[in-house]
Formats: structure tokens, C-alpha cells, sequence
């Protein structure tokens, strides 16, 4: 059968199994199996001579290491309560202010974004904290929803972030290393908090129903000195244990995995600073961590299968002669690329997209003579809208499974939408200044 045959076949297969609702690993897997035995004519042995050469060099990449290390460190900080703390100081501080309290959201979930590089920790900790404070100062439950879950995603792509610990071991490129790729995403990151705290300070400065400050009383009831040491206090541990990990990486003090490392360390240390820590918290953290880790590596065992028999039948040459022989303008094929990412996003894991698309993108972004960290950047802030997309936004049904009563999924849907197009017009400004994203890895790794 010819190459385009089978590379239309293999992806309908593949969205037809996951529609029926299976493991997406497992599924991943046995769509390689069948297009692979189909392909080489039944070989199993031939067949399984190649999954078994790839899922060794899979696990014997060291970058991964990080994987475990850096879920570890999530799972220690949700449990010492620091985010707490951050939100608890932020309501007294932002609360006076129309949209104060969905602010202290936002700049809560960056803090806390970059010390876990994992969204589920920052939607269920805002869900459980912000969502009943926001529902009792009157806030509305859509701009509510919207604000929890999208600055929730933020962990997903302010560094360290497992999805660039992830991107840097598929490559194997220099200029994608994990260290350029943390680099290249800290403006990223900061340009989509920006927009999200931007448009609720706008949106309720126009509208005050949708975001009404808190009593001139309670806000009036601290200081301005007692707010400044409040917001001290709480800022300054996850400050310290953000310069020790991405500070380490930066100067050159430390690889990823061993600031991993660090991190788990540091995290560690607050929870037992803050009393929160327990042989049950260390337990729980460590549980937590051995199934968020053998998920993900399931995954990438799957789809590293997926891709594998992808290239191997002639698939990526199938895409890239579609996309790069075509002789469509690049910048037409970059939007073609970016669509089918999205669209992905809105039904598949934000790991599996990035097996099966990165070996078939990257080559054609390189091809197109676009810059590959400014790309793969570009990829991965796209990635972050699969987090809020419906169907199968993960950050929807976080917040839904946390959310006080009140809250329906219409309510969550439609407060998302707003958030959607503002990662929609951050992934934009990025492609038009690319600066925001090259400029800090030339600075600290001389690209």
C-alpha cells in the first residue's frame, strides 16, 4: 500500500480508538503494532527488534530523570501549603482592588508555576482556595472558572515544566536542550500571565459585577508596612527555591536533572519550615509521584512506538512533501502546523502530541529555515490551550472536580473561551517578536 494510504489510515485508526474512549498509551501502542506488522509483512520479531531499540534509548536518556524528580518537587509544595500562604497575603493586598482577588489568582499561579512545572497542583490548589473566596465576594462564576484554570496551565510552560523536559529529550538538538528551552519560556510565560492579569483588570474596571473588590474595611484592616512584610514573608521561600532551580541551570551551576534534584530538596525543607511535613505527606508525595511518572513514561513508551512506525512506513516524508512541496509561503505552513497542533490539543494528551508531532515538525520547521527553539516555544505555549480546550481539557475537569457547588461545566466552558483567545494572541505576539523567546538563552548560553 502506498505511503499516503497508510499514513491517512494509521491517524484515522488512531482518532477513532481514542474516540471510543481507550487508554491513550495503550492505544498509541497497538496502532503501531497493527500499521507496523501491516507494513513490514508481518515480521513480529522484526517488529518488536524495533520498539525494543527505541524504548532503550528512550530510558537511557539521563535528561528524563528530571521527570520524577520535578513531579516530586510539586507534589512536596502542594503539600506544604505555600500557595496558600502566597493567595492568603495577595486577598489582603490586591483585594481592594476591582478584579483584585482574580489578580492574586493570576500572580499566585505564576509563583507557583515556577516551582512545580505541573498544572494539576496549581488548578486543584486555586480550586479548593480561590474558588469559594471568589464565589462569596460575588465574583462571576465564569470569570471565575476562566481565571483558576488558565492561570492554573501556566506550570505547563513557565519553567521548570515537565512538557520541556519532555521537548529537550525528544530532540536531542543543542539548540532545544532543556536549558534552552527553560531559557526561551520564561518571557513565553510571563507575556501569557501578563494578558491573563491585563484583561481582568480591564474587563472588571469596565464591568465591577464580574470581579467586586472586597469591604473598604477589610481591605483597610492591615497597613500598607503590614502588607509589605505579609507579601515578604510569603514571597520570599518560593522565590529562593525558584533561583536555586532555574538560577542553578542558568549560571551553568547545574544540569536540569541535578537541579531536579534541588528542587525536590528545597521543597522538602519549606514543608518541613512551614510544619507541614509528615512520614504521611512524604508517603502520599511519593505515591503521587510513581503514578504521575509511570503515566507519563507510558506515554512516551507508546508514543515513541506511534512515531517510530510513522517514519518508519514514510509518513513524515508523506507530510513534509505535502507541507514543504507545495510550495506554500513557510509562514502559511507555520500556521498549518500550529492549526493541527491546536485542533490535536483539543482531544489528545499534551504528551502523545508531542511524540507523534515533533519528529515529523521539527525536521520541516528546520527545513523552512525557522529558528528551532523559537519553533518549538512556539509549540509549546500552543500546547498549553489543549490544557482549556474542550472536550478534553484536563484543567476543566481539575477545577470542576474541586469546584464548589454551584459551578456546572456550561459556567466552566464558557469562562474559558476569553483565556483561549488570549493564548491564542500571546502564541502572535511571540511569532512577531521572536526576540522574547531567543534573547535570555543567547544571554545565558551564547546561541
Amino acid at each position: 500500500m502506498s505511503p499516503e494510504f497508510m499514513t491517512v489510515a494509521m491517524f484515522a485508526t488512531l482518532i477513532i480508538a481514542i474516540a471510543f474512549g481507550h487508554p491513550l498509551a495503550f492505544t498509541l501502542a497497538a496502532v503501531a503494532t497493527l500499521f507496523g506488522l501491516i507494513e513490514n509483512g508481518g515480521d513480529v520479531a522484526g517488529l518488536f527488534d524495533m520498539f525494543a531499540n527505541n524504548t532503550w534509548g528512550l530510558m537511557n536518556n539521563y535528561v528524563l530523570v528530571a521527570i520524577p524528580l520535578f513531579i516530586l518537587m510539586a507534589q512536596l509544595l502542594d503539600r506544604s501549603k505555600v500557595a496558600d500562604e502566597l493567595f492568603e497575603t495577595l486577598y489582603v493586598v490586591l483585594g481592594g482592588l476591582r478584579g483584585g482577588l482574580g489578580l492574586a489568582v493570576v500572580v499566585v499561579c505564576t509563583v507557583f508555576a515556577a516551582t512545580t512545572g505541573i498544572i494539576g497542583a496549581s488548578v486543584v490548589a486555586m480550586g479548593l482556595l480561590a474558588a469559594p473566596a471568589l464565589m462569596k465576594k460575588g465574583y462571576q462564576k465564569e470569570m471565575s472558572a476562566g481565571i483558576i484554570c488558565a492561570s492554573g496551565t501556566l506550570g505547563i510552560l513557565i519553567p521548570p515544566s515537565i512538557m520541556m523536559v519532555v521537548y529537550g529529550g525528544l530532540t536531542g538538538l543543542k539548540e532545544t536542550s532543556v536549558g534552552n528551552l527553560f531559557a526561551g519560556a520564561i518571557f513565553p510565560g510571563l507575556v501569557l500571565s501578563g494578558l491573563y492579569f491585563g484583561y481582568i483588570l480591564v474587563r472588571c474596571t469596565i464591568n465591577p459585577s464580574l470581579g467586586p473588590p472586597i469591604s473598604r474595611e477589610e481591605a483597610s484592616s492591615w497597613s500598607v508596612g503590614q502588607k509589605i512584610v505579609l507579601t515578604l514573608k510569603s514571597l520570599i521561600p518560593p522565590i529562593l527555591l525558584i533561583l536555586a532551580v532555574m538560577g542553578s541551570i542558568l549560571a551553568g551551576i547545574a544540569t536540569p536533572t541535578e537541579a531536579a534534584g534541588l528542587g525536590a530538596f528545597g521543597a522538602l525543607i519549606l514543608a518541613i519550615i512551614n510544619r507541614k511535613f509528615s512520614w504521611e505527606v512524604m508517603r502520599e508525595s511519593a505515591r503521587s509521584t510513581l503514578s504521575t511518572t509511570a503515566m507519563v513514561m507510558m506515554l512516551f513508551i507508546g508514543g515513541k512506538f506511534f512515531s517510530s512506525v510513522f517514519l518508519f512506513m514514510g509518513g513524515g516524508d508523506v507530510v513534509a512533501d505535502v507541507l514543504v512541496g507545495s510550495g506554500m509561503n513557510r509562514w502559511v505552513v507555520l500556521l498549518i502546523m500550529m492549526g493541527i497542533v491546536f485542533l490535536m490539543g483539543m482531544f489528545i494528551d499534551w504528551a502523545a502530541i508531542l511524540l507523534v508531532t515533533v519528529p515529523i515538525f521539527m525536521p520541516i520547521a528546520m527545513e523552512l529555515d525557522f529558528d528551532p527553539l523559537w519553533f518549538s516555544i512556539l509549540l509549546c505555549v500552543n500546547l498549553q490551550t489543549s490544557f482549556l480546550t474542550p472536550p478534553f481539557g484536563y484543567a476543566l475537569f481539575y477545577f470542576k472536580g474541586v469546584a464548589p457547588e454551584g459551578y456546572t461545566m456550561g459556567h466552566i466552558y464558557r469562562g474559558i473561551i476569553p483565556f483561549v483567545l488570549l493564548q491564542i494572541a500571546g502564541l502572535l505576539i511571540l511569532a512577531a517578536f521572536p526576540g522574547l523567546i531567543t534573547w535570555l538563552p543567547a544571554i545565558f548560553f551564547g546561541r
